[in-house]
């Protein structure tokens, strides 16, 4: 049995955040390793002296960083992906092309959850008021179990008038999980486009691009990438081939890496996904970071993740449902993001001041608090929380 087939042990030694505090919140910010932390350092301590710095230099950290990205979501070609700052810059990708989509129609709609992240929601308005799209959003279902009801519903929404379907692979605030293999294969029936925003879950739950084909999938990197704030990937299907990218970077072109030849203006955009890099995509600081998370990451190995956070929680769940708490059926979630619905009478916010007055980390999302574990995590977190709950 080889290291990345055994199940994964507590990875507390390697994150040195206080010893004392219990942090139950990835979804908002994941802490960074010690690798991480010193591929920044060390990136930094390189940029004190510039000398012998070379045009391949520039690109060199987005190629690693493509490919890794790359076999972490099962795409088989790299160039398929991007390196961005931020969801809604890829989302704006998504919005700058859907008027060329094959078959697109003026009046047409494009489908989404309810409560979405807001860059997954306002990315849309300035192409629904010029194409005069209609915005479908699909609600959740008053009383769990929701999963199986939303996901029927997000279905039956989607036909021949469907210009674009956005969804996540689990909700960001309750870690409902939405299916996404079947969403896709409606929306090819259909002539849709599926852009998926993977945000709360690639990294710490798998994900096979060749299985659920969607069209683009967008992520931030400081989350369950591991990596710093302000850098993020995206991977562009076929339907984005020859596509129109947000802005112009010189670094997107052929030969961009002949430095001495610049004022020639190349016209021709590098293979694939390259042209919607965002510009000074090199961030000699950050890509760094960046690429030491992802090998940790595919180290880690999102199955194991997923195990991990599943054993880790699996004594908790009994007791918060005994005090009053509700949480989405095993079948309709994932593991590492959990959304406890706190009694009626209960205010979210009140209870997250309540806990992180005793050194307990969460999130108030909606009428839930938000409980994101990783393999930092010991029982000894989680103890925390339900005696702090209790």
């Amino acid at each position: 049995m080889t290291m990345e087939n055994k199940a994964l042990v507590c990875q507390r030694d390697q994150y040195p955040y206080p010893a004392d505090a219990h942090y139950l919140n990835c979804a908002t910010r994941a802490p960074l390793s010690k690798a991480v932390a010193q591929a920044g350092i060390d990136a930094i301590q390189r940029q004190l002296n510039p000398m012998g710095l070379t045009p391949d230099d520039f690109f060199s950290g987005g190629v690693t960083v493509r490919q890794l990205f790359a076999q972490l979501i099962n795409q088989p070609d790299p160039e398929r992906i991007a390196i961005i700052p931020s969801i809604s810059y890829g989302m704006a990708v998504v919005a700058q092309n859907l008027p060329y989509k094959p078959g697109f129609r003026k009046g047409q709609t494009i489908v989404l959850a309810t409560g979405e992240f807001p860059s997954d929601v306002l990315a849309w308005d300035g192409v629904k008021q010029e194409q005069e799209l209609t915005i479908v959003t699909v609600e959740m279902p008053a009383q769990l179990p929701a999963a199986d009801a939303w996901n029927e519903a997000i279905l039956a929404r989607i036909t021949p008038e469907t210009a674009l379907v956005v969804v996540p692979m689990i909700h960001w605030m309750y870690g409902t999980k939405f299916d996404l293999e079947a969403i896709g294969e409606r929306c090819r029936a259909v002539g849709a486009w599926l852009a998926v925003d993977g945000t709360q879950s690639i990294g710490a739950m798998p994900f096979n691009w060749q299985r659920i084909r969607p069209d683009a999938l967008v992520c931030a990197g400081y989350k369950w990438l591991m990596g710093p704030y302000s850098l993020g990937v995206a991977c562009f299907g076929p339907a984005f081939d020859g596509g129109i990218p947000l802005e112009e970077a010189w670094m997107n072109r052929l030969d961009s890496n002949q430095f001495h030849r610049l004022a020639e203006y190349q016209p021709a955009y590098r293979p694939g996904a390259y042209r919607y890099n965002m510009g000074e995509h090199s961030n000699f600081t950050q890509m760094p970071m960046l690429e030491a998370s992802l090998k940790q990451l595919l180290h880690y190995q999102p199955d194991r993740i997923q195990a991990y956070c599943k054993n880790l929680m699996a004594d908790a769940l009994p007791e918060l449902v005994s005090l009053g708490y509700r949480i989405e059926p095993e079948s309709g979630r994932g593991h590492h993001l959990l959304g406890v619905w706190v009694p009626d009478h209960a205010d979210p916010m009140a209870i997250t001041r309540a806990l992180l007055a005793r050194n307990v980390s969460v999130s108030a999302r909606g009428r839930a608090i938000r409980v994101s574990p990783h393999v930092y995590n010991s029982p000894e977190d989680v103890q925390a929380l339900v005696e702090a709950l209790r």
